[in-house]
C-alpha cells in the first residue's frame, strides 16, 4: 500500500500509538475482577468490552451492508449483566473485537474502497468516517477500561 492516508488510519485502528493497545489493557485480566464496578462507576470491564464489540461490528456492518439492521439505542449497545456469563464469552468477546477491527482494516486497505464517497445507504458517512469513528470509540472505551481496572485495584504500573 502506498496511500499515506490509508496507512495512517490502519495505524489508528492497530492501537498503540498515543494510547495502551486493548491487549495490553486486558492482559491477566483477573476472571473474578471483569464484572466488578469501581465506587462511582457506572460499567464493569465486562459491559465496557461488550459495548466496545457491539459498537465497532455495527459500525463495520453498516459499512459493508445496506441490508444491516443496527441495534436498538442504547439498550441494543450494552449487555444486560455486569458480569461476563462465562470465561469463554469474555475470551470469545475479544476474538470478535480483533476479528472485526482486522475486517475494517482490509476495508480500508482495499484499493478499490472508496474513503471519501458517501455510504449509499447511509445519511452522509464515508469509509474514513467509519473508520475513524471505531478508532475513536476503540481508544475511549480501552481507556475506561484501563480506569476501571486502576478503580478496582487490577492494574500494576510497569
Amino acid at each position: 500500500m502506498n496511500d499515506p492516508v490509508r496507512e495512517q488510519i490502519i495505524k489508528l485502528l492497530q492501537g498503540g500509538q498515543a494510547h495502551l493497545t486493548l491487549d495490553a489493557v486486558l492482559k491477566n485480566f483477573p476472571p473474578r475482577l471483569r464484572g466488578l464496578k469501581a465506587a462511582g462507576a457506572p460499567h464493569s470491564a465486562w459491559q465496557l468490552l461488550e459495548h466496545l464489540r457491539i459498537a465497532q461490528w455495527d459500525i463495520l456492518e453498516f459499512s459493508r451492508s445496506a441490508k444491516h439492521v443496527s441495534p436498538k439505542w442504547p439498550e441494543g449497545y450494552w449487555p444486560s449483566s455486569d458480569r461476563p456469563p462465562t470465561d469463554a464469552a469474555w475470551k470469545k468477546c475479544i476474538s470478535a473485537i480483533k476479528r472485526d477491527c482486522r475486517a475494517m482494516q482490509k476495508l480500508v486497505e482495499n484499493p478499490r474502497t472508496d474513503l471519501y464517497s458517501k455510504i449509499p445507504h447511509g445519511t452522509g458517512q464515508n469509509i474514513l468516517r467509519e473508520a475513524l469513528l471505531i478508532a475513536d470509540h476503540n481508544a475511549y472505551h480501552i481507556g475506561q477500561l484501563l480506569l476501571v481496572r486502576r478503580l478496582i485495584g487490577a492494574w500494576k504500573e510497569g
